[in-house]
């Protein structure tokens, strides 16, 4: 097996892991508004999981059949447009639990 022909499976697995780590900060923040008892809180740990799904469910396998037909034909494989996506996603999710514990 090439590096070409896993190219498109690595890009996968990190937005799987992207993904997780999204909603693992979800999680985390919706644990924290239920201790605290903080709704706004859960609200805003709502709002992550739906990013961490949008990525999951979404950006993910559009990213892989981005990645296998570029791969295929040659072509290169960057995306700015879906790298902006996610680190918007990232970023806000940073925020978003920045704030919680400020608040906290």
């Amino acid at each position: 097996m090439t590096a070409v022909e896993t190219q498109p499976e690595r890009t996968a697995l990190s937005w799987q892991r992207t993904g997780l780590g999204v909603l693992a900060v979800a999680g985390l923040l919706g644990h924290r508004a239920l201790d605290t008892g903080r709704p706004a809180l859960l609200v805003a740990a709502g709002c992550v999981a739906l990013l961490g799904l949008g990525v999951l469910g979404a950006l993910a396998p559009l990213r892989y059949r981005q990645v296998r037909l570029r791969v295929r034909r040659g072509r290169a494989v960057c995306d700015p447009w879906v790298a902006r996506a996610v680190t918007g996603a990232v970023a806000l999710t940073a925020g978003v639990a920045a704030v919680a514990v400020v608040l906290s």
